[in-house]
């Protein structure tokens, strides 16, 4: 076989029924011929089958192009082009020939072959052929060798607006200078010097038939030749392809809309993106309307949905104002003022179920509407607003407000494609204006709950100087769940602690809230470092057991923290972490240490204990108490972010406050995806002159020299009014000792922001208030102790126990 002018092969070209068909073996046997065959080759089925099919082709046989073809079918694709065949009177027969993919009959590798005669060429007379050239609706033209017209049809004539006779003789550039006619004539000089088609050429321009409106245009241009295979001239076609290029141009402006608009999740900045996209794009002046309520972050809106009554006219205020024009004059009322503008119909169900308003041509004479807007209708004559569109801003059945395209430069009026084109931009920011508009008030929900589950005033009493910092997280979560606290103990000592809750959000901050109320709880219960926090991971395991667990089944609610109780008398600080860094000290010589307690595991993961630590701090130390995002950043580790702490603690600054604020500032310049939370200390300690104590033996008669002590204590510290109350309390609490309590008994009196009395012994059973009947001969100690003084108690020493009472100091 000899192919000759391969082509594309085409399914539906050949049709098995009427074409002639045979079947021809790998090794180019003929196996198979068909009735039409022999119509088609004039041999009869026993002439052709058994024998090689190289016998019917009229020319000689190209094997390499055999093969290729050959392994082609093999492959599944199959091969289809036109062959030079000998008739069985010895005349050549061009057919057009298909062949199959490869398939086997009883095991020998076959292929089928279909062939025809090429169809007979349509043949057109002048008349006909000049009749479509004059009409056909693409464009066409001749230019000599100079670029002058020598022949157009009537569509190009309509495209240009410029009647033949005044074309023929004349150049493109001097009919249509701004057509880029300098560009289509440089093609068309390549095309006259290759002889090298350009096809497809889209430029925009304008004609003289349409003078007001940009027209795209495609426009392929070839060569013109004689007999003599000279080139003589060039033709080129013109088709109008407005419609399309408007259709890319409405398609790249929402694509780019996508990436410029909800770039932030603020309401205020995506209504503004939207104004700054659009002018001068699409628009010589773009207003952004919000309901108040849209921009109200803690109320709930009266105007979001259908709802509301519809004679009533919305509150808005303009969001976002661009214009064209420097400072926007034509507006009347600027970013920020309150508005009520709604185009007709005056309507509130515009804004929750209206379509958008076009108005193509904006006559103030014809606009009955303007005549209740006098400023409007003003600025509207002056600058020459002609055309205008209103889209109502609606996400998720939430009416937003409204945003105003309007034309004054631009002479060409809004056309209906550009309704769509506003519609889809709108629709674009309102989404991401409903998105900001719920951040925004979840952001400002979990703030607002957070810093109300947060002290708002800390005070160490006489025994801590305090300060802190709380920093919220920068990330789309919002707030998380870092906290911190001074809880004031018996005997002047402080309470300290600092935790920080997994997670971000509402969920973070309520959980946050909830470990800081049990903190407190546990505190006032007088617990230990360690076994408060023990207790404070059996609540965050029953937390878990309530929250959702993830994939692999772990409680989506865990937490670190550090507990330390301060005491001013000894100057020893007790601790115990869960999880969270260690503190740092800073001793009055610039000494920078980080103590750590046994790091026990963080909170809600159970079944181990946790321990506890003691140091002694010298008087005017440094104490801070930090979660993890104070020490870590993107370029540091955690070691180096410690090391950082210190230096800055160490440096000498008597105001705490500012101490404080600057560790924050310089650790951390820029925001960042975590919550902060840095509490800082300076120890004091109580002297001699405000302590004092004495034992006392287990004898009943005892009571009353110890009663008397105590007294005159409290008048020699001049506390006058104190006196009584203070030896009542004493003769009940030393009397319960002596009674029901087991050596050694001390009496301690402690002068600090209260006095406070405590007597320890070596029992650890709690006395228990009772409220005697009045046949009781006693039980009314306790109860007599708990009215007179300001709050009463007892905690548990490694030696027994200590009840102790404070009373006020005016």
């Amino acid at each position: 076989m000899n192919p000759v002018d391969p082509e594309p092969a085409d399914p539906g070209r050949f049709d098995a029924s009427t074409d002639a068909v045979a079947v021809v073996t790998g090794a180019g046997v003929v196996t198979g011929w068909t009735r039409a065959a022999e119509e088609l080759l004039g041999r009869a089925a026993g002439e052709v089958v058994g024998r090689s099919a190289a016998r019917l082709l009229a020319g000689p046989g190209d094997p390499a192009r055999v093969a290729w073809i050959a392994e082609r079918c093999r492959a599944g694709m199959g091969w289809s082009g036109q062959v030079p065949l000998l008739h069985g009177d010895g005349h050549r027969v061009d057919a057009d020939l298909r062949v199959s993919a490869a398939f086997r009959i009883g095991g020998t590798e076959s292929f089928l072959l279909s062939a025809r005669q090429p169809r007979q060429r349509w043949a057109v007379g002048q008349s006909v052929l000049d009749g479509f050239l004059t009409r056909s609706p693409v464009g066409m033209a001749v230019m000599d060798l100079d670029l002058r017209y020598v022949w157009l049809n009537d569509t190009l004539e309509k495209f240009g607006g410029i009647p033949r006779e005044q074309r023929l003789g004349r150049r493109l550039s001097e009919l249509l200078p701004g057509l880029q006619a300098e560009t289509i004539e440089g093609l068309m000089r390549k095309v006259l010097v290759t002889g090298i088609p350009v096809t497809d050429y889209e430029y925009v321009g304008w004609s003289w038939a349409d003078p007001h409106r940009r027209h795209a245009y495609s426009t392929s241009f070839f060569p013109l030749v004689d007999a003599a295979d000279d080139v003589t001239g060039v033709c080129y076609m013109v088709l109008d392809v407005t419609e399309r290029w408007n259709a890319r141009q409405l398609l790249a402006l929402v694509n780019e809309a996508g990436t410029s608009i909800g770039r932030t999740l603020d309401v205020l900045r995506t209504a503004q993106e939207l104004a700054d996209f659009a002018v001068p794009r699409f628009a010589d002046l773009v207003i952004v309307d919000l309901l108040e309520t849209v921009l109200d972050t803690g109320g709930h809106g009266t105007w979001l949905t259908d709802a509301g009554p519809a004679h009533v006219r919305p509150v808005m205020r303009r969001a976002a104002l661009k214009s064209v024009r420097e400072g926007a004059p034509e507006a009347v009322a600027g970013v920020g003022e309150r508005v009520d503008f709604l185009p007709p119909p005056h309507d509130l169900h515009l804004l929750i179920s209206g379509e958008a308003i076009h108005i193509p041509v904006l006559d103030p004479a014809d606009e009955l509407w303007l005549a209740q807007e006098p400023e409007r209708l003003a600025n509207i004559r002056e600058y020459g607003i002609h055309s205008l569109i209103s889209v109502p801003m609606r996400a998720r059945n939430t009416a937003l407000g409204l945003t105003t395209f309007m034309r004054s430069l631009n002479p060409v009026p809004f056309q209906p494609d550009d309704v769509l084109l506003a519609r889809e931009l709108v629709a674009r920011a309102a989404l991401c204006v409903d998105n900001a508009r719920r951040y925004t008030r979840e952001h400002t929900a979990a703030v607002t709950l957070q810093r109300s589950l947060l002290p708002h005033a800390l005070t160490g009493g006489t025994a801590l100087e305090v300060a802190s910092s709380y920093l919220p997280a920068d990330a789309p979560g919002g707030v998380g769940g870092d906290w911190f606290d001074v809880i004031p103990l018996s005997g002047g000592r402080v309470g300290l602690v600092v935790g920080d809750v997994v997670g971000h959000g509402l969920a973070a901050a309520a959980t946050m809230g909830r470990l800081r109320t049990a903190v407190q709880t546990l505190a006032d219960m007088e617990m230990p470092p360690d076994d408060l926090l023990a207790h404070l991971d059996d609540l965050v395991l029953r937390l878990g057991e309530e929250e959702p667990r993830d994939d692999i089944g772990t409680p989506l609610v865990g937490a670190t923290c550090l507990y330390a109780v301060y005491d001013p008398v000894t100057r020893r600080c007790t601790m115990a972490r869960a999880g969270h860094p260690p503190p740092v000290v800073v001793t009055p010589d610039g000494a920078v240490s980080f103590p750590e307690p046994p790091a026990g595991p963080p909170l809600g993961l159970g079944g181990m204990a946790f321990e506890a630590m003691e140091i002694e701090l010298p008087e005017n130390s440094l104490l801070g108490l930090y979660t993890d995002g104070l020490i870590e950043g993107a370029d540091h580790d955690v070691a180096r972010g410690m090391d950082r702490l210190g230096e800055i603690l160490a440096q000498p600054e008597p105001d705490l406050r500012a101490l404080c604020t600057s560790v924050v500032r310089r650790l951390v310049p820029v925001p960042q995806a975590d919550d902060i939370a840095l509490l800082l200390t300076r120890t004091r300690a109580l002297g001699p002159d405000h302590v004092v104590s004495w034992d006392v033996p287990a004898d009943p008669a005892a009571v009353a020299d110890v009663r008397a002590r105590a007294t005159r204590q409290v008048e020699e510290w001049g506390f006058w009014e104190l006196a009584l109350t203070t030896e009542l309390i004493v003769s009940e609490l030393v009397t319960n000792a002596v009674r029901y309590a087991e050596p050694p008994i001390r009496l301690r009196l402690l002068r600090d922001a209260r006095l406070t009395c405590e007597v320890s012994d070596a029992s650890s059973t709690a006395p228990r208030l009772r409220h005697a009947r009045s046949t009781d001969e006693g039980g009314r100690g306790l109860f007599l102790v708990a009215q007179l003084a300001h709050r009463w108690g007892a905690r548990y020493t490694p030696q027994g126990k200590i009840i102790w009472a404070e009373q006020e100091i005016a």
